[in-house]
């Protein structure tokens, strides 16, 4: 039986191959961001092209181990920024995959508020190769909810979008919600670090028919953009109360701070 199905596979491949020509022929591969053609190659839907991936600021080491804060200098594998030292979070870890700022901005808000679903598939395969130690250490995949009045006029959950995403690519179950937004709160983009955290707090809660089996879990939170931390902090919180063993946090973009 495996040597029929070894068979099929490789007469499927040439015909997967000419099929995915005539498809770049019709509909040719167009960057994720400005829409410019880029080249008909393995793997082009849903890329960059040069211009584009050259202005995005993809984030990594050296960073601080606990909110991923990027360093100017490697003070090694477990240096903390001075906010984690002086207040620790109520997450374990932290990591994006991009800086929020002007260059992806329009792509970001362009997932987030038009539509732009087509980009989880790319974002999730972003947030699986930026994660993959954070993802080793997780039970579970949660997404930060939104209240039901604004999934009602947005239609969808950004953040379950890449949690999703995330969890078809590496595997790990995703429970959308285990959380829930109890209460409506103001949009968040143009509050302070306080007004923000005054916003959230008290917002979220666990589901009560699902958070039985959350006990002696390791989850692993999903959001869109973490700016000040505030909402990814009291989702932490209340994952924490629930009985989770460990929260990491995994985000898309982060806005990275003055050191």
């Amino acid at each position: 039986m495996t040597m029929l199905s070894d068979i099929g596979a490789s007469l499927h491949r040439p015909l997967r191959r000419n099929w995915q020509r005539m498809l770049d022929a019709v509909l040719p591969p167009r960057c994720l961001k400005c829409g410019q053609v880029v080249a008909a190659e393995a793997g082009a839907h849903g890329a960059l092209c040069p211009g584009c991936w050259q202005q995005l600021s993809f984030l990594g080491p050296p960073c601080c181990a606990c909110c991923g804060q990027p360093f100017e200098f490697d003070l090694g594998p477990d240096a903390l920024c001075g906010a984690c030292i002086e207040a620790p979070p109520a997450f374990d870890r932290a990591r994006a995959v991009l800086r929020y700022d002007e260059a992806s901005r329009d792509l970001i808000l362009a997932f987030k508020h038009a539509d732009r679903t087509s980009l989880s598939p790319t974002f999730g395969a972003w947030l699986n190769r930026v994660g993959q130690e954070i993802l080793a250490d997780s039970d579970i995949v949660v997404p930060v909810p939104l209240h039901w009045s604004r999934l009602f006029s947005r239609r969808y959950n950004q953040a379950a979008l890449l949690a999703n995403a995330l969890g078809a690519l590496s595997g790990k179950p995703v429970l959308p919600d285990l959380l829930v937004r109890r209460r409506a709160t103001r949009k968040q983009g143009h509050l302070g670090r306080l007004a923000r955290q005054r916003n959230v707090a008290g917002a979220f809660a666990l589901h009560p028919g699902k958070a039985a089996g959350l006990a002696g879990r390791r989850v692993l939170l999903v959001d869109d953009v973490v700016t000040t931390g505030a909402t990814i902090t009291n989702c932490a919180r209340i994952l924490r109360k629930g009985g989770a063993e460990t929260v990491n946090v995994l985000a898309l973009a982060r806005v990275v701070h003055a050191a």
